[in-house]
């Protein structure tokens, strides 16, 4: 599956973003998603993720509370809105996609389809 994430640009602290991505080539419904981000010096890092029927969903301590992860299977695109923005959650955003083996599935170490990131800042 092709990723495309997007949505990504500068904000304000205490502000709000949505980022999308949208996917194509393989039956999206079929696939666990994910967001990861990854600051500069730092390791890329699992935010949120997703089931692929969008009832089970994990969450980060760092974005509990603040961020949402959607999916809509019939436009293909899962969705990342985020609240109360800090300036450190600067980063760049990935979605990325991972086969499910059940409804339940997150996917999670089993990542292996990834976008190309979108930059988020957040001025203080």
């Amino acid at each position: 599956v092709q990723l495309q994430a997007s949505g990504g640009g500068l904000v304000q602290a205490g502000g709000s973003l949505r980022l999308s991505c949208a996917a194509s080539g393989r039956t999206f419904s079929n696939y666990a998603l994910a967001w990861y981000r990854q600051s500069p010096g730092r390791d890329r890092g699992l935010l949120t993720a997703i089931s692929r029927n969008g009832r089970n969903t994990y969450y980060a301590n760092s974005v509990k509370g603040r961020f949402t992860i959607s999916r809509d299977n019939a436009k293909n695109t899962v969705y990342l809105q985020m609240m109360s923005l800090k300036p450190e959650d600067t980063a760049v955003y990935f979605c990325a996609a991972a086969r499910a083996t059940s409804d339940q599935d997150l996917g999670i170490r089993a990542y292996d389809n990834w976008g190309q990131g979108t930059l988020v800042t957040v001025s203080s």
